[in-house]
């Protein structure tokens, strides 16, 4: 059985204007092996998503959760595959087609933060920027995440909620087409965490994102997303709406 913390009725109430496109936005396949503690096992995922959809990647350590996002964003090579996003194709090993990650319109978000200690909070989201990028998002984004009395300081200096506030407003910068959350908010303590849940929610809506989000947190994935999909040993095994996954009778996950 898991453990999970209880669940009010805010949690877990729909989202007001989540409400996805139908339409195939991503189309997702891969392989590959991974190196676990248990020895290889091969990961073999195939998914579509809708856009505008908040996906939660569920399963144990080792599952393949992360290496699925690295695949996705270009970092890890897959052994065959085929990712297409909004019509464009950014891997199909059968045709040898594999867009490089900066070709790739990604945000990323990893759980240590990744920030340039040397740089301060503005300076954080100039770098994110290429040239074609509009800078008013800038000011944009730091009255969003509340950052504009913390914009000329370095991490050192800021608290973790801070800090990962600021490395979701880098992750948007560039507007990306898909957003990856690697288990974002793990760091964090309970109330810093949910707060910062409120932050995720409220950049999803305004930007119109598609979202990936890899969590262990339960109470986490029935907030944010609208679709799970439940991943063992490189498998899916699992997936569905939330509420119906997690809280159907005799349901596995419990």
């Amino acid at each position: 059985m898991t453990d999970f913390a209880p669940i009010s009725d805010n949690i877990i109430r729909p989202i007001p204007g989540n409400i996805a496109d139908p339409t195939p936005f991503l189309q997702f396949r891969a392989t590959k092996t991974l190196h676990t503690t248990w020895g290889p096992q091969r990961l073999d995922v195939s998914f579509e998503l809708p856009r505008g959809s908040v996906l939660a990647i569920y399963g144990p350590s080792g599952a393949g959760k992360t290496t699925l996002l690295r695949i996705l964003s270009g970092l890890t090579p897959a052994a065959s595959g085929y990712i297409e996003v909004n019509g464009e194709v950014w891997l199909d090993t059968a045709r040898r087609i594999n867009l490089p990650t900066r070709r790739r319109s990604i945000g990323f978000v990893f759980q240590d933060f990744a920030l340039f200690p040397h740089f301060t909070v503005r300076q954080q989201l100039e770098y994110a920027l290429d040239k074609s990028t509009d800078r008013s998002v800038i000011p944009e984004l730091l009255a969003l995440m509340e950052l504009e009395a913390l914009q000329h300081l370095r991490p050192a200096l800021l608290s973790g909620g801070q800090q990962q506030r600021v490395a979701l407003a880098r992750a948007i910068a560039r507007r990306p087409r898909l957003l990856l959350l690697d288990e974002p908010l793990s760091a964090l303590d309970d109330d810093m965490r949910h707060k910062l849940q409120e932050y995720l929610l409220k950049i999803h809506r305004q930007y119109g994102l598609t979202t990936l989000l890899v969590s262990h947190h339960l109470p986490e994935v029935l907030r944010l997303s609208d679709k799970v999909m439940v991943l063992e040993k490189g498998t899916v095994t699992r997936e569905g709406a939330p509420l119906g996954l997690f809280f159907a009778p005799f349901s596995p996950l419990l």
